[in-house]
């Protein structure tokens, strides 16, 4: 008769164990074993997350710089700090201030303007030809010009030489120009028109070139076709 099995012998050890019965079906998450172990992450997403950063600020900082420019406080653009302020006028020359509700009468007496040099109101009843002068000239004479159409542009007689003689070529015979200095001016060189006014530090601001191009005889004027000659002044533009 066998004896009993050895240590290291029998079904077990040998594989011959009769299979059990089957178990119930697994309902849990696959793989039956457990969840993966934990994978590590790609560097990438960590590098597009500091680029999308460094994108976001360039953007905000370009953004700011525009509205640092237009807003005046850049170089070359927005409303004059020492200027009235009036409003400013979609699609107008950036830096251009309007004005509104100015009076057209004549008068013959002096006249105390709001803004300096004025943009209109009350006037004398003979215009201002025309012109380039050397000396002040009256401002009641020069906004009756102003309401037929023309651009008073005056400057700072202590700014340079070169920009004195740039803004005098500014005038042409038969334009709507006037050029003249004016002492203490909120801004070394002002364009001026009915209801417009613009200040700019410089004669080689190139708006000064946009704001004739709108306003000499410009939608503004009460008097289009009015003359700017024949009038007060030597017909050089010199005073008379």
């Amino acid at each position: 008769m066998p004896g009993p099995p050895q240590p290291g012998q029998g079904p077990h050890a040998s594989g011959q164990f009769p299979p059990g019965p089957p178990g119930p079906p697994h309902t849990g998450p696959y793989p039956p074993q457990g969840p993966p172990p934990p994978q590590r992450k790609s560097g990438v997403s960590l590098w597009w997350a500091l680029g999308a950063g460094a994108f976001l600020l360039v953007l905000l900082a370009g953004t700011s710089a525009v509205v640092f420019f237009m807003d005046g406080s850049g170089s070359g653009a927005g409303a004059h700090p020492g200027l009235a302020q009036g409003r400013e006028e979609s699609g107008d020359v950036p830096g251009v201030q309007t004005f509104d509700g100015l009076s057209y009468d004549h008068t013959p007496g002096d006249v105390s303007y709001p803004q300096s040099p004025p943009t209109g109101g009350e006037h004398a009843p003979e215009w201002l030809n025309c012109g380039v002068y050397d000396e002040e000239v009256p401002e009641e004479n020069a906004v009756h010009s102003m309401e037929h159409g023309a651009v008073w542009i005056t400057y700072d007689p202590t700014i340079p030489q070169a920009d004195i003689d740039t803004l005098r070529s500014l005038y042409s015979p038969g334009s709507y120009v006037l050029v003249s200095p004016v002492s203490g001016l909120p801004a070394p060189v002002v364009a001026s028109a009915w209801g417009k006014q613009l200040g700019v530090d410089s004669a080689d601001d190139e708006r000064l070139l946009d704001f004739l191009a709108a306003y000499e005889q410009g939608p503004q004027t009460l008097e289009p076709g009015a003359p700017c000659s024949g009038a007060l002044g030597g017909e050089t533009g010199q005073p008379a």
